[in-house]
């Protein structure tokens, strides 16, 4: 009956480890589920929308095929919409069956609604000429009619009607744009014939498939997304089957063992022989007796041995034969007195009584290695997964946006990769001195501080190149909430492997969806000045108007205020609205100006020359960026203007040791004065109406802007 339990646990286990193999394997179905998006007509661009992408649940896997260089990047829509405004594309959509759907989208025309991006878009403005060529056809027979004004290139030429046909391709060609490297995609993907991008993209977010906006986009898009392909009961099975395997292995191993058991005691040999006595020959047959009389006679026994043949005693109870052995002795070693055959006896009882003990255990470790390779092959995928409750959130600070709030211009990674590449164009541009490449990245008062640097540095080779801005740790990211352009972000990073570099305060601009952002405002945040609580990255602020009333002073008169507190010091009425730091920074500007007297009278020039300094708001807009507290960080720029003149007609100024002055100028002296600006870009915290506290400041940077000789 053992052998049957045996048998069947066997048969048990090859069923559990048949059927969890099984699940993994035949019964499994496929891991993907994917979409292929048709497009017919070819074009530069192919705007996937949000919807095909969440058309199931997962994570999204594109995969792009076509020859030559693919371009993906996913961004929002309403943006990826404002970038492709005037150019043809396909989008794809998911119609009213649940079915993805391309159609082709047309050079969009210009619209009189005054929308968002149609009064930015360079490229929309030309299309009017080409659109309304049928115009011209019909003033051409009737020169009177006033139509011909609004189509200036049909007056040129009144007899070629086909001439405004014939610039319309060329319009066309030069509407392409290239979509690698712009700031507007949150992330981009770039590859070689075949493009796959794993991606999660939110509600709102779409995605755009390219090549370098002149050749059309691959047509081979496909989209994909995980389907579950666990089986919880694959590594059950298999481990009750590997269970049951051992269990039969152990039943198998006592059945042998009991019908091994249930055979009794072996069979003894045969009994002792009797004694040998003398045969009579004279009895036999004449044959036999012939026979014995011709074999060889045996050796004579040893006399001196005792006969022991004689004796009446019974041979003792064995079955070996009572033959001699070689040496003489008995072959049976028990009949022998004081031969040690005892211990044999016992140790050969012993090996024989481990031999299945031995065997039971090889037959275990087959069944323990076959358990343990089925755990190890089996994944988390193949277990019942218990406890996997949603975690509990943990409590945060609630900030409640308005209804109406709008999005942030940039993502927080988003913001640090731009930064990163303008970080790096400026370094690339400070090293070739290539005021052309820095402008790619830099304008406003930026851009003009460093064109004045380049020209030192042109002059004076040994001038210290400005210091790059540190990407290390971008502190805050501060972006204006808009969906229209142009859009401003402010950001605060930091250095963290060098002390000495201080962290940066700056703003940066993007004109319209086709632009880069451009620094306009940078400064040195001073060590002892503290950052205002502003509104996490995910939520933007909103820029402050210059006329705004909700701040102690407005941003349009911070720089005048600040101006007449570096003129009038303590005298000003302005003076004691600005802090410490602020009151040192005017403090300077007014012991630099007075070193500047000074010096003319350590030369002897102080009865043959005057000075004069003026310090005003430069022409650049203040940038006003709202903080939590109400108030806002306001970014200004100054020009100091410092004048030196001669007070006779016969003086004249030199400039000594000024080799910048030098540099700049190309001259060593000037009869008729020269003319020395410097230009400030100051960050300031203003607080809200009402408040006590003092307008602080944040950042202080300064540049010498130019040297120029009165003529």
């Amino acid at each position: 009956m053992r052998f049957v339990w045996a048998v069947v646990a066997f048969v048990l286990a090859a069923g559990l480890i048949a059927a969890g193999i099984a699940q993994r394997t035949i019964f499994m179905g496929p891991s993907i589920q994917e979409a292929a998006v048709a497009v017919e007509e070819p074009a530069p661009y192919v705007l996937l929308d949000g919807d095909v992408l969440r058309e199931h649940p997962g994570a999204q896997t594109l995969l792009v095929r076509g020859d030559g260089d693919i371009f993906a990047a996913y961004g929002r829509t309403a943006d990826m919409e404002a970038w492709l405004a005037g150019s043809s594309y396909n989008h794809a959509s998911v119609g009213a069956d649940g079915d993805i759907d391309v159609a082709f989208v047309d050079a969009a025309e210009p619209e009189d609604d005054g929308g968002d991006t149609a009064g930015e878009t360079p490229a929309p403005e030309e299309t009017p000429a080409v659109e309304e060529t049928p115009a011209p056809e019909e003033s051409a027979a009737t020169e009177e009619t006033p139509a011909t004004e609004e189509t200036p290139a049909a007056e040129e030429t009144p007899t070629t009607e086909e001439a405004p046909a014939e610039e319309a391709p060329a319009a066309e060609t030069t509407t392409g744009r290239s979509p690698v490297g712009s700031d507007l995609w949150l992330d981009s993907f770039t590859d070689t014939d075949s493009l796959i991008a794993d991606m999660q993209l939110p509600e709102g977010v779409s995605v755009i498939i390219a090549r370098d906006g002149t050749a059309d986009a691959p047509e081979d898009i496909a989209v994909s997304w995980p389907l579950d392909t666990s089986t919880p009961l694959a590594g059950p099975l298999l481990s009750a089957g590997a269970a049951m395997l051992l269990v039969g292995l152990v039943l198998y191993v006592l059945a042998i063992r009991h019908q091994r058991r249930g055979r009794g005691p072996r069979r003894k040999g045969p009994g002792p022989l009797p004694p040998t006595e003398p045969i009579d020959i004279a009895q036999l047959p004449p044959a036999e007796r012939a026979a014995i009389e011709e074999t060889p006679s045996a050796p004579a026994p040893d006399t001196s041995a005792p006969d022991t043949s004689a004796t009446d005693a019974p041979a003792p109870d064995t079955s070996a034969t009572d033959a001699p052995a070689p040496d003489g002795k008995p072959a049976d070693a028990s009949a022998t007195p004081g031969s040690d055959t005892s211990g044999s006896d016992v140790r050969t009882s012993e090996r024989r009584a481990s031999a299945p003990a031995r065997r039971r255990r090889l037959l275990a470790i087959p069944a323990i290695a076959l358990t343990a390779l089925i755990a190890t092959g089996c994944s988390a995928e193949s277990w019942p997964q218990f406890g996997e409750g949603t975690p509990s959130p943990s409590p945060t600070a609630t900030i409640i946006a308005p209804e109406n709030q709008k999005p942030p211009a940039v993502t927080e990674a988003q913001a640090k990769r731009i930064l990163q590449e303008v970080s790096a164009t400026l370094s690339d541009a400070d090293a070739a001195m290539d005021i052309d490449l820095a402008a790619t990245r830099l304008d406003g008062p930026a851009l003009t501080a460093r064109t004045t640097e380049y020209a030192l540095r042109t002059a004076l080779p040994d001038t210290t190149p400005p210091a790059a801005i540190p990407t290390d740790e971008v502190e805050v990211v501060l972006p204006e909430a808009t969906d229209r352009w142009p859009r401003t972000v402010l950001l605060l990073s930091k250095s963290s492997g060098d002390d000495t570099i201080p962290p940066v305060i700056l703003t940066m601009t993007q004109q319209d969806p086709w632009s880069n952002y451009k620094v306009d405002n940078m400064a040195e945040m001073s060590a002892d000045a503290a950052f205002p609580k502003v509104a996490a990255a995910w939520l933007g602020t909103s820029l402050i108007p210059d006329d705004s009333a909700f701040l102690s002073i407005r941003p349009a008169d911070l720089a005048t205020m600040f101006a007449d507190a570096v003129d009038e010091g303590e005298q000003s009425a302005s003076y004691g609205q600005f802090d410490e730091l602020s009151q040192n920074l005017a403090q300077s500007i007014r012991d630099s100006r007075q070193s500047v007297v000074q010096n003319l009278a350590d030369n002897g020039a102080a009865e043959t020359s005057q000075t004069s300094f003026d310090i005003v708001p430069a022409d650049p807009a203040p940038v006003s960026m709202a903080t939590l507290d109400s108030g806002a960080i306001v970014a200004v720029s100054l020009i100091d203007t410092e004048s030196v003149t001669p007070t006779s007609a016969d003086a004249v100024i030199r400039f000594g040791d000024n080799a910048q002055a030098k540099a700049l100028t190309g001259v060593t002296e000037s009869a008729k004065g020269v003319t020395t600006k410097y230009e400030f870009q100051l960050f300031f915290s203003v607080p809200a109406q009402g408040s006590s506290e003092q307008i602080r400041l944040l950042a202080v940077r300064q540049d010498l802007l130019s040297v120029e000789v009165i003529k």
